[in-house]
């Protein structure tokens, strides 16, 4: 029998969460994250990195008071990029736990996936809405798969994307992103045949790649540029020559994390910058920090991914699953004394 509040841990699987939030709902989320992290209002924030054989696993964990209750979670993904390949399977594949934040117990047990998609895509929503100039209307997206596709439409909930540039490594993945994006979105969508020649003609720049080694330069970037460099999220990732970020304006999730395994680090350990000047997204969200400051100002916003995302959105699924009447539980911790 368990007490009131305690009916046992949720299980929620991928379509489960698909249906409970949709990708506003995330938006809304993670800005609402990044702001209490600034305000003080969350439980800290860990990041452990892991070799698999052929991959790799991140731990994210990290805790939030939200209102009438205080959440904690852990998130493990594996990142092995040759599953689709190999096995069938997804590139990216996790699982988070969370837990109330006041006694431990464990609340829900959540597919990841799903989550770190979106919520991913709602982080550079929410860096666009503060740092890209009002008037953005034309991208460039590096790198087409599920990620990319997901920057794409989260980039045209907040700014006026008419056009984008779709450019790939794997130029097989080039016409089927231009084809199902525009059928998707309704805008114009071309293969950018030359990085350099598109990414000079756009108003916002997405990087969310594996690349170990800079593909996207200073000189790619036009004066007013917003860049969302989401792909490094570890020691050996790299998207952005280090020169482009030391001559830009760059914002980061948790500063701490950027100056360890985003962009930053590498432009840190060239010597050509300094922490100093960097701030984290949630100040600007809460009004503590300037975001853009002028039109010709290039931005870049370093985006290596935080358990407060997760904990926001899985607990924002976790509560609407909970009033939907037909959540499914099972008893991994046992009846509360």
């Amino acid at each position: 029998m368990h007490a009131a509040g305690f009916p046992g841990t949720l299980l929620l699987d991928r379509n489960d969460i698909d249906t409970l939030l949709g990708l506003t709902e995330y938006i809304s989320a993670v800005e609402d994250a990044f702001r209490a992290h600034a305000q003080g209002q969350s439980l800290g924030t860990a990041l452990l990195d892991g070799h698999g054989v052929g991959g790799e696993f991140h731990v994210k964990a990290g805790g939030l008071n939200m209102g009438k209750r205080s959440y904690f979670a852990v998130k493990i993904n594996g990142g092995f990029f040759a599953n689709t390949q190999n096995w069938g399977l997804p590139n990216i594949l996790g699982s988070i736990v969370l837990c109330d934040a006041e006694n431990g117990y464990p609340l829900a047990l959540l597919d990841s996936v799903g989550i770190t998609r979106n919520r991913t895509g709602a982080a550079t929503a929410v860096a666009a809405k503060y740092l890209a100039r009002k008037d953005s209307h034309v991208a460039t997206i590096c790198g087409l798969g599920v990620q990319g596709r997901m920057q794409l439409m989260a980039l045209h909930q907040v700014l006026p994307i008419t056009r984008a540039y779709a450019w790939s490594i794997h130029e097989r993945e080039v016409p089927v992103f231009v084809r199902d994006m525009s059928d998707a979105l309704g805008i114009e969508i071309l293969a950018a045949q030359d990085l350099g020649a598109a990414a000079r003609q756009s108003d916002v720049i997405v990087t969310c790649t594996p690349s170990t080694k800079f593909f996207l330069a200073r000189t790619h970037v036009r004066p007013g540029t917003f860049v969302a460099a989401v792909g490094a999220d570890s020691r050996h990732k790299q998207e952005l020559e280090p020169e482009l970020v030391a001559s830009a304006t760059v914002v980061a999730d948790i500063l701490d994390q950027s100056a360890t395994v985003g962009e930053l680090h590498h432009a840190l350990d060239a010597g050509l910058t300094s922490r100093e000047g960097v701030h984290e997204i949630g100040q600007v969200i809460a009004g503590m920090r300037p975001g853009r400051s002028t039109t010709d100002e290039v931005t870049i916003y370093d985006s290596t991914g935080t358990a407060l995302q997760d904990v926001a959105a899985a607990a924002l699924c976790y509560e609407k699953a909970r009033a939907s009447g037909t959540p499914k539980y099972f008893n991994l911790a046992g009846a509360p004394a």
